[in-house]
């Protein structure tokens, strides 16, 4: 010990010299295992950057001498991925609808393609787990307004419903009694109580009597006599408890009045013919498909 030295008196340790407005430094080196591990970490670092893409440079960056990225990587498990899809998505191409529910690895492939389609392009307005909404059908359920068969599922998905850019889409509509003077009010109320008795509400049931005569005239025709609706012509069944825009009384007199006619778009011209398959083998295996 130096003369110059001095030691702390509370912990005992020897100074460095230093001193900050009377605060003196301990000196208390680091371990020398600490300061080979950190002196490991810089050479590793160094043999990193040489090793891997690492320094950023005006353009880019340096390509390393293993050329190896993440991004490398990605698109390689990618292009693995897609051919191994390639054989089971040209089997779906070459196949009808019912080839491919029939055979057990084709449906579930594409019920579980359909399943990641789904969620990406159809979920937004039938739900994630397709149950619907106010003026979005259910496809859990057995209430079908176009139809709920392999190749009509299909073809609605294909064209889609009241999609002006495809000359093949669904396509209904209802006049709007109302609004367009079709039916008077009272008439209205009558046909719209008819309406409560076929799906089983309760209803006035004098106005009822005089509303089914006006419910034959005016609605029978796409909708039937007895209410159970037509997937020819798109008409809902009314007959049943299931609604699209709400059964209540008022909801009722307010589609009659005015009418809403909702529009899905086209989704083959989007997606391509092997996706609106497995999109149709997806929604009719929820359980509601005919």
């Amino acid at each position: 010990m130096s003369e110059k030295s001095h030691i702390d008196q509370v912990s005992g340790v020897e100074t460095t010299g230093h001193e900050w407005d009377g605060i003196r430094e301990l000196n208390n080196p680091l371990p020398r295992w600490w300061l080979w591990i950190f002196y490991a970490t810089i050479v590793y670092s160094i043999g990193y950057m040489i090793w891997f893409p690492a320094i950023p440079l005006l353009n880019g960056n340096t390509p390393g001498l293993s050329g190896e990225t993440n991004r490398g990587k990605l698109q390689a498990e990618l292009a693995a991925v897609a051919q191994e899809r390639e054989a089971i998505t040209a089997q779906i191409s070459a196949s009808s609808l019912e080839e491919i529910r029939d055979n057990p690895e084709l449906q579930r492939f594409a019920a579980a393609s359909g399943s990641s389609l789904f969620k990406v392009n159809c979920s937004q307005c039938h739900g994630s787990g397709a149950q619907g909404g106010p003026g979005y059908p259910n496809l859990n359920d057995d209430d079908w307004i176009w139809g709920g068969s392999l190749e009509a599922i299909h073809q609605t998905i294909a064209h889609g419903v009241r999609f002006e850019e495809d000359d093949d889409t669904r396509f209904g509509e209802m006049p709007a009694f109302g609004r367009d003077e079709l039916l008077e009010r009272d008439e209205m109320t009558q046909t719209a109580e008819f309406v409560l008795k076929l799906s089983g509400q309760s209803h006035d049931p004098a106005a009822a009597e005089a509303g089914q005569v006006l419910f034959e005239e005016n609605c029978a025709a796409c909708h039937g006599e007895a209410g159970g609706g037509d997937v020819e012509a798109g008409a809902p069944a009314l007959n049943d408890t299931l609604w699209l825009y709400g059964g209540a009384k008022d909801q009722i007199l307010a589609q009659l009045n005015q009418p809403k006619h909702g529009v899905m778009p086209a989704w083959q011209q989007r997606l391509g013919e092997v996706a609106v398959k497995e999109l149709a083998i997806y929604v009719h295996s929820l359980g509601g498909g005919q």
